[in-house]
């Protein structure tokens, strides 16, 4: 079995996958232990692992890691199943390039753009040849919130929470509003724009504010679990022999 960790800005997301693909564990932490890893070995048969981290690295774990299963510290220079035509890969997050190879797997040989309403709003794009050529990085929701409290003399932080309106009545309503519908529109017109240059575009969206957006885009989107952590075994497979 196969051990895919992705250390985000929020959350340290973890995957076990068995021969065939299949999901069999899945957690999400703030910060992933020791402990933790140690019962998810006992438990599962891993054999290999790979970490993807554009957050803060434990290296205590990783060498722990090391000890335990052949690992693949995951950075450009790995191999890949796609085609990188971005100008600077040296600088791009491993979690956009996972995303990238995750929406290339599910998506094979066609146009697809990945969307995650994560921490950041971030779109990856693969062209039907499989090849990667950029995207776009834009404030996260919680970071809009953020943003508007912090920036200003007298708003308040906002939390977010789904709404069924578009004008606020008030200002906690009009701040909701405002992100959350913003967002949605900002979404929208990000898809119709690759449709006019792409045919027969396919979206997937993803990320932990996905399910507080989906009802509010008006384009066709394929909700994914995780195409990060799909691609990142698709990477792991490639890079990292099964002996």
């Amino acid at each position: 079995m196969d051990l895919v960790i992705d250390i985000g800005n929020t959350l340290q997301k973890l995957a076990v996958f068995d021969e065939n693909g299949k999901t069999v564990q899945f957690l999400q932490e703030k910060q992933l232990t020791i402990p933790l890893l140690e019962e998810v070995l006992v438990s599962y048969p891993v054999r290999r692992a790979i970490v993807s981290s554009v957050g803060e690295e434990n290296q205590g774990i990783l060498r722990w890691l090391e000890d335990r299963v052949k690992l693949v510290r995951f950075s450009s220079q790995c191999r890949l199943p796609i085609t990188m035509r971005y100008a600077t890969p040296e600088t791009l997050g491993t979690d956009r390039i996972a995303n990238a190879v995750g929406a290339n797997a599910l998506c094979p040989g066609e146009n697809v753009l990945s969307i995650m309403a994560g921490t950041c709003l971030v779109a990856d794009f693969v062209n039907a040849d499989g090849e990667y050529l950029g995207g776009s990085i834009a404030p996260g929701m919680r970071m809009r919130f953020q943003a508007l409290s912090q920036f200003t003399a007298r708003l308040p932080l906002v939390d977010p929470e789904s709404i069924d309106f578009f004008i606020g009545d008030d200002t906690r309503g009009s701040i909701l509003s405002g992100v959350i519908n913003g967002m949605a529109r900002e979404i929208d017109g990000l898809i119709a724009q690759y449709e006019r240059e792409f045919d027969g575009l396919k979206v997937i969206f993803s990320g932990g504010d996905s399910a507080l957006l989906q009802n509010f885009i008006k384009k066709r989107i394929f909700a994914a679990q995780n195409p990060i952590l799909f691609g990142l075994l698709k990477i792991l497979k490639l890079n990292a022999s099964e002996d």
